[in-house]
C-alpha cells in the first residue's frame, strides 16, 4: 500500500464518498484545494450519483489522470488494471449487488456498513494503480511524457 493508497483509505473512512477520496488523496499533485476537489468528485460517488454504474474510485482516477497528464484517449490502461485486479469496474458487481439500491442517500458508516462494503480496500487499490502509472510514466517526478 502506498502512500496515496492510505490517504485515500483514511479520507474514505472520513466519510467521503469513493471518488472524492482518491482525488483528495492527489491533492499535492492536482493542486486543487480540498472544498473544490470533493465538490468536483461528490457525484461520481456510489457508481455515478448512487447508480452503481461505474465505480467512483475508477472515476476518481481518471479525474487525476485528466488534471495531471490529460490524455487523448481513454487511457484504458487504468481501468484495465483495476479490472484485473477486482473483476470489474461496475459498483453494483464489486459490491455483490443485483441492481442499486432504492434510494440516493447514503448508508450510515457502522461497523456494520463497512464490514459488507469493499470500499476502503477499493479506493486504496485504485490510488495505488493510479500512483504506479503516474510514476511509471514520469508524472511523479514532474517528467511526464
Amino acid at each position: 500500500m502506498g502512500d496515496y493508497g492510505k490517504r485515500a483509505e483514511q479520507l474514505f473512512m472520513e466519510g467521503y464518498n469513493c471518488s472524492q477520496a482518491v482525488l483528495l488523496s492527489y491533492s499535492d499533485i492536482t493542486g486543487l484545494d480540498d472544498k473544490t476537489a470533493a465538490m468536483l468528485a461528490s457525484g461520481f460517488g456510489g457508481g455515478m450519483g448512487r447508480m452503481r454504474e461505474v465505480c467512483g474510485a475508477v472515476s476518481g482516477m481518471f479525474i487525476v489522470l485528466g488534471i495531471v497528464a490529460g490524455y487523448s484517449d481513454p487511457s484504458d490502461a487504468l481501468a484495465s488494471r483495476f479490472r484485473k485486479e477486482n473483476g470489474s469496474i461496475i459498483c453494483k458487481e464489486l459490491l455483490g449487488l443485483s441492481k442499486p439500491e432504492k434510494t440516493y442517500i447514503p448508508a450510515e458508516r457502522t461497523n456494520e456498513y463497512y464490514k459488507k462494503r469493499p470500499c476502503p480496500k477499493i479506493v486504496c487499490m485504485a490510488a495505488d494503480i493510479l500512483e504506479e502509472y503516474l510514476d511509471e510514466h514520469g508524472y511523479l517526478t514532474g517528467k511526464g511524457i
